[in-house]
């Protein structure tokens, strides 16, 4: 059956007048069900491929099983084709709210007439991933690491999505990967000791072409570690199968991570894709984009990286939502992300709070932003707050410069001619 707000497990954030309440309510594992597949075989329902061939991509669809589009709703995906495909797996369609045109999952998978208003500051590589590109498909924007983009497909595709340019091919990037091309540059290149596989989405190639590629890179003596970005653990838990744990386990050390940005996207599906991964030995973490009216409270936001520890999902980034065109009625400013921030820190355990960041915009990189918790600095000592507003200082170690002897006659660099005592610093 489908999840919706009218169950009292599942009210908006705000709704309940007892915030403690509406945590545990929002933190609960609920199962997303077939819903109206309901006839749907069990095997046909959890074969990843039948829930791929069965995806909603055209307004028919969302009239099928939508009855409720709202109009913005409506002309989003009348024009989604000119910039960004929408596709929808049945069982992510089961975890929104058909009768909430403001569900937080709908706002990320369905397409709105925002997202053709593009702001002069908005661009359609924000990241400048294709200025960092030495061959087609790879990124070194970083010294020591790249991005390996594998396809330009995934489950479903997120409204806010950076690479919309290049994923579901709707704005003609016509983007083929080069995989022996972009392997050989990795090779030439010892500096290179992590590889991160991207796309759209790695976890949509096949077990067998997967397993090549990890293969290959396991084959080059300085990639130390490899990781996977995919959101198909929360898209399409059905593909996270015993046999594609099993090759993953052959590639250590391996870290996958997921993309999450609201607690009721962790279905009870969704944990146990994820145990099968855990269980296999791959360290887990999260990264979440902050949009508006899908994650921008701090209700929300905790309940989240909450259940994901009960995932065994370390939290890991939250990313100030990119500059990509069309985005700008699902940005929250910065500073209520800081807020966020603030509230998190102290109020719950440092191994759940993620690092807030931003892309800088034109290929900068990820830059930390952390609410204001130094309030002065100098020589001898530093002044700091906790997440009470509590004031503490801590001094600096005091510099001393170690003296030395001379020889007789000797002239240190800084006049000194006396052996017993010179100023110069030992090194």
């Amino acid at each position: 059956m489908s999840i919706h707000h009218n169950n009292p497990e599942h009210r908006p954030p705000g709704e309940s007048t007892d915030p403690s309440e509406e945590l545990l309510l929002l933190k609960k594992f609920v199962p997303a069900g077939k819903g109206p597949w309901g006839e749907v075989s069990d095997s046909q329902w959890n074969d990843w491929v039948w829930q791929l061939k069965n995806r909603l991509s055209q307004m028919s669809d969302l009239k099928e099983w939508l009855p409720h589009l709202a109009e913005d709703e409506s002309l989003g995906v009348q024009m989604s084709g000119k910039k960004l495909a929408m596709a929808i797996t049945p069982y992510f369609f089961n975890v929104m709210d058909v009768d909430d045109e403001g569900c937080p999952i709908r706002r990320q998978v369905i397409p709105r007439s925002g997202e053709m208003k593009v702001q002069p500051w908005e661009m359609s590589d924000p990241c400048g991933e294709d200025s960092h590109s030495p061959v087609p498909g790879l990124v070194h924007r970083y010294p020591d690491r790249v991005l390996f983009l594998v396809t330009d497909r995934c489950a479903a595709y997120c409204r806010y999505c950076t690479r919309s340019r290049l994923v579901s091919n709707a704005s003609g990037y016509d983007f083929h990967p080069n995989v022996d091309q972009q392997l050989e540059y990795i090779r030439r290149h010892p500096e290179i000791r992590d590889v991160l596989l991207s796309g759209g989405d790695p976890l949509l190639l096949s077990d067998a072409k997967l397993d090549r590629i990890l293969t290959e890179l396991r084959s080059i003596p300085h990639i130390e570690f490899v990781r996977i970005g995919s959101r198909i653990p929360i898209f399409l838990p059905q593909r996270i199968t015993p046999a594609l744990c099993e090759m993953l386990r052959k590639h250590h050390p391996l870290f996958i991570s997921i993309h999450t940005n609201h607690p009721k996207e962790l279905t009870t599906e969704v944990r146990d894709g994820l145990a099968r991964l855990a269980d296999a030995g791959i360290p887990l973490g999260n990264q979440s984009v902050l949009l508006r009216g899908v994650n921008d409270n701090v209700i929300t936001m905790k309940a989240l990286i909450h259940k994901l520890l009960m995932c065994r999902v370390k939290p890991y980034y939250l990313y100030q939502c990119d500059l990509i065109q069309g985005s700008s009625h699902l940005r929250v400013s910065v500073r209520r992300g800081l807020e966020i921030m603030e509230q998190l820190r102290g109020h719950t355990t440092g191994y759940a709070i993620p690092q807030y960041v931003i892309d800088a915009p034109g290929g900068g990189g990820k830059i930390p932003i952390n609410p204001e918790y130094i309030l002065s600095h100098d020589d001898q000592k530093i002044v700091i707050r906790n997440f009470e507003g509590r004031v503490f200082e801590y001094p600096e170690p005091v510099e001393t410069k170690v003296r030395y002897s001379l020889p007789v006659g000797h002239q240190c660099a800084e006049g000194c001619v006396t052996p017993e005592a010179c100023c110069q610093e030992t090194q």
